[in-house]
């Protein structure tokens, strides 16, 4: 049985409609400041490091593509860190890459900075996952399961993983041990004591050589 032309036509745009909505292009993208963001629009002009990510697949199969867009406009994902943290923050992020999560980073280093996550968590430690209003101060592989769930991200194994990698430091920061360094008082060079003038009445020999005058 053959199908009419504009039957065939109807059924092509049919599968083209159908891919589109089976996939999702998400971006990374750096700030001015350093931050990353991951977001599902075009990033502005001044951006820096831009990636395009299409999700599909096996996401496609489960609707994550909407779920996920529908978490990340209700609940978005931001993870504090600090160029200083290493083994707590690296686990937090490699968390939130396995499960495949767009989140944004914050790098905590000055005083913006601080007093942002000050705002955020009423602390000065990092890492601190938000999730929407909720947060969760520490890294916790339960914790931030239960908030992601809560908030409707699609579960481990659905969503590709990320490749979000830990950022570049800021420009400006310097680390702890250069700044304690900096700070340690630097000794004053000690000049050597001029030799006496000997005057025409000196003596010539040393008397603790057994000289005689």
């Amino acid at each position: 049985m053959s199908l009419a032309p504009h039957a065939v036509l109807f059924l092509v745009l049919a599968v083209a409609l159908g891919a589109a909505q089976a996939q999702q292009k998400l971006y990374r993208w750096v700030d001015t400041n350093g931050n990353v963001h991951v977001t599902d629009t075009a990033p502005p002009r001044n951006a820096r490091q831009v990636e395009e990510k299409v999700y599909g697949g096996a996401a496609a199969a489960g609707n994550a593509p909407f779920a996920l867009r529908d978490a990340q406009n209700n609940f978005p994902v931001t993870l504090y860190t600090a160029p200083s943290c290493k083994e707590p923050c690296a686990q937090a992020r490699a968390a939130l890459n396995k499960r495949g999560v767009p989140f944004s980073e914050v790098q905590v280093w000055n005083e913006e900075t601080n007093a942002k996550l000050k705002e955020v968590s009423n602390s000065n430690e990092v890492p601190v996952l938000t999730v929407g209003r909720s947060v969760q101060k520490g890294f916790e592989q339960g914790a931030y399961d239960s908030l992601l769930d809560s908030a409707g991200y699609p579960r481990a194994g659905i969503l590709p993983e990320g490749k979000q990698a830990t950022p570049q430091a800021p420009k400006g920061y310097i680390p702890p041990e250069q700044r304690a360094e900096a700070s340690k008082p630097k000794a004053e060079p000690v000049e050597a004591e001029p030799a006496p003038k000997l005057g025409p009445y000196a003596p010539r020999f040393s008397e603790a050589a057994g000289s005689k005058k």
